[in-house]
Parts: structure tokens; C-alpha cells; sequence
């Protein structure tokens, strides 16, 4: 059968290209917060965003090293792979005094098997100050990717979720990092509320057109806890099927550059949160879902010719 990384360019197949070995990212929560949660940008976070499981101030996450070692024990028992990025996920992860953050990302780079970086944050919290650290940590010869959550390119899908941001602040910022020679990886949503697919098209077109090295998208899930939730069970809001989903990725798939690289086709909320869609609890479901299709496409293009 035809893998998704004969179809697309892969994030895993880019690192075992660059390094002739497995790299895998190990997720780390550093207690991060948000400009649109305490109240300077905003409050409330966005409305799909679970306000009470991800909470800064009910949880105390281990310290870097220990969620380091731990994800390390996963990754190579599950897989064999020796080295690592460190992928400050949680939270927005540059919204920090530059102290904190060089003390942080120093942490995670102390061993040598932490081979480099990935930086999950907005596009309105990214300084000239942080920009100019992580390129000096690429200048080192360490791997950097800063992860820009765009979502939509449409202002009012934006402020309809409560996003805090709009499409200028995502270009000013991923113009400055590009200029600097940081990766970046631009996150995309599929689904959000009063969008289509033509919505997420655009999307990805607005932000080939601006210049980006990575993408991810995911659909969008209802979780407890949100003002999403309220919507959902209003009848205000319907989430995207997943043939629609599936569909709306195989489209942007074949129109992305083979020298962008997908960092991720689909995401997954756990079971004990997840309202709706059912289906987004089972990833391997939905990526083999777009490689089907892919190929299905692949051989009706052949077909026709």
C-alpha cells in the first residue's frame, strides 16, 4: 500500500533524511498560560479551548528533565529512536521574560540526544527578543521550528472564536522569523464554526503565498468544558464529518509544495473530554483515511490520462 510520505513531505521523513536516524518530538508542558486567558489580550481563551483540563493553575507539571526521561523510555521502546526535539507544546510558549525562556529552553537541550527545538506559540507573542534566541540556538547547529497557530486566515472566523489575533499579526511574525532563517511550522484548522472547505483552502494558499516551511492541521473537536461545547449542544454548531474531513486534507495535500514539509495531518482529543466528533479519538483511522483517498485520486489522474 502507498504511505502518506510517498504522497506528501513528511516531518518524520524530512528528520530521517537530515539525520539518518529516527527523531521523534517529546511533548513538554513548561506552565505556559495565554495573553487571551489572563487578561491582556483577552479572556476566556478561545471557545474551543478546554478551560478546565488545561488550566495553569490545576496542574504542576514534572520539571523539563523528568518529562524528558520519561518520554524518552516511551519513544525508545516504542520505535528505537535515540535522538529528540524538545516540543514545548502546551500553552502559548514564548509568552515569558527572555530570562525564563532561555533558562527553560537550556534545560531541554542539556543532553546531547536533544538534538534542537520546537516552539508552539501565537503569532501576536513573538518578540524580536525570542526570535533572536531561537535563531541563535539554529546558529549553533541545533534544529529549530517555531510553530505559529494561524488556525484561519479569516479575520471573522477569528474573532468568532475569540481568537485574539487576526491575519496581520500571524504575517508581521512569520515574516520577521522567516527573515531571521527560522522554520516555520503554521498550525491550520479544519471545521471551524461558519468555514467550508473553500475556508480552508484559502487558508492554506494566504500562507503558502506569505512563504512557510511547515503545516499542520487539524479538525476541529468539541471537549468539554468550552464555550464550543454550549454551541455543539445548542444545535448551533455541527462538526465536520469525516469523509468531509478527509477530503478537505487530500485537497490541501495535493496542493501544497513538495519542499513544505506536513508536520501533522490530523489531531486527537482523549476519550474522557471528546464530545464530538467520535472519530477524532482515532488517529489511525483518519490518516489512513487520507492515504486511501490520496491514492484513489492518484489512480483516477492515471486512469484519466
Amino acid at each position: 500500500m502507498t504511505t502518506l510520505s510517498e504522497q506528501a513531505s513528511t516531518f518524520g521523513q524530512y528528520l530521517l533524511q537530515r539525520y539518518g536516524e529516527r527523531v521523534h518530538k517529546i511533548a513538554l508542558d513548561a506552565a505556559f498560560t495565554c495573553p487571551n486567558r489572563d487578561g491582556s489580550k483577552g479572556s476566556g481563551g478561545c471557545t474551543f479551548c478546554n478551560n478546565v483540563s488545561f488550566s495553569p493553575n490545576g496542574r504542576q507539571p514534572r520539571p523539563i528533565s523528568e518529562q524528558l526521561a520519561s518520554g524518552r523510555r516511551v519513544i525508545l521502546k516504542r520505535t528505537g529512536a535515540r535522538k529528540y526535539l524538545a516540543y514545548f507544546q502546551a500553552y502559548t510558549n514564548t509568552y515569558a521574560e527572555i530570562e525564563k525562556l532561555t533558562a527553560l529552553y537550556d534545560a531541554a537541550l542539556a543532553d546531547e540526544d536533544v538534538i534542537g527545538l520546537s516552539i508552539g506559540t501565537r503569532p501576536d507573542c513573538l518578540p524580536d527578543t525570542v526570535i533572536d534566541l531561537l535563531a541563535g540556538y539554529q546558529d549553533q547547529g541545533k534544529e529549530v521550528w517555531l510553530e505559529l497557530g494561524l488556525q484561519s486566515a479569516f479575520d471573522e472566523t477569528l474573532a468568532r472564536v475569540n481568537r485574539g489575533h487576526g491575519f496581520a499579526e500571524y504575517q508581521e511574525s512569520v515574516l520577521r522569523a522567516r527573515n531571521r532563517g527560522l522554520k516555520v511550522c503554521t498550525h491550520m484548522i479544519a471545521g471551524l464554526p461558519g468555514e467550508t472547505a473553500y475556508h480552508a483552502t484559502e487558508t492554506l494558499q494566504r500562507v503558502l503565498e506569505l512563504g512557510t516551511d511547515g503545516l499542520k492541521l487539524h479538525p476541529l473537536h468539541v471537549v468539554k468544558g468550552t464555550q464550543l461545547a454550549n454551541a455543539w449542544r445548542r444545535g448551533e454548531y455541527r462538526p465536520l464529518t469525516l469523509e468531509a474531513y478527509v477530503d478537505i486534507a487530500a485537497d490541501l495535500v495535493q496542493q501544497t509544495p513538495s519542499n513544505v514539509v506536513w508536520h501533522r495531518l490530523t489531531g486527537t482529543a482523549s476519550e474522557t473530554i471528546l464530545l464530538a466528533p467520535l472519530w477524532c479519538a482515532r488517529k489511525w483511522l483518519v490518516l489512513n483515511a487520507i492515504t486511501t483517498e490520496l491514492q484513489r485520486r492518484r489512480t483516477t489522474c492515471r486512469q484519466v490520462a
